[in-house]
């Protein structure tokens, strides 16, 4: 399977270094070893991105004209999620999941939320394709279409253990 490698921007390096001591007062050698920060013209609605494997983290340049808070609670937002990612090695986790949240707090934002509130123009899409779970009805909409077989998450955790089951498959809805 081919790597999907971030775009390189101008790399920050006392954004960087900071990074660096942080991930070493965490006890994570190898984050510390390769994490790097940068900046990345291209981004328009997001703040920040963080990348993993390669423990990379891409700011907004448009966070130079807000205040330096969040600056600072983006970069942080963003390293939370290569802590949480160093720290649970090959397991999957949620991205915005306890993982993350225990690593907010050990970075100093605990109570941290998901979606930054930034004034950066947002983009919004069509969702064309929407799909039905047959047991709870519930309907998640999409801008794309589902191209593998998909079950509903909240089924498959309360009666099949968070394994997929066939019987929680999504159905298109039909317009």
């Amino acid at each position: 399977m081919a790597e999907i490698r971030p775009k390189s921007g101008v790399e920050d390096k006392g954004l960087t270094a900071w990074c660096v001591e942080a991930s070493r007062s965490l006890s994570l050698p190898e984050l510390a070893r390769r994490v790097s920060v940068s900046w990345n013209s291209r981004m328009q609605t997001t703040a920040g991105r963080a990348w993993w494997p390669h423990r990379s983290i891409e700011l907004n340049p448009k966070l130079k004209e807000c205040e330096p808070e969040e600056l600072w609670r983006t970069l942080k937002h963003e390293l939370a999620h290569l802590v949480a990612y160093e720290r649970s090695g090959r397991r999957r986790i949620d991205p915005h999941g306890r993982e993350w949240q225990e690593a907010c707090a050990d970075l100093g934002i605990p109570n941290e939320q998901p979606f930054h509130n930034l004034p950066f123009k947002r983009r919004r899409m069509k969702r064309n394709h929407s799909y039905i779970c047959p047991n709870c009805f519930a309907t998640i909409h999409r801008v794309k279409p589902i191209s593998r077989t998909v079950a509903c998450y909240d089924c498959c955790r309360k009666f099949s253990g968070g394994h997929y089951h066939d019987r929680f498959r999504l159905i298109e809805k039909k317009a």
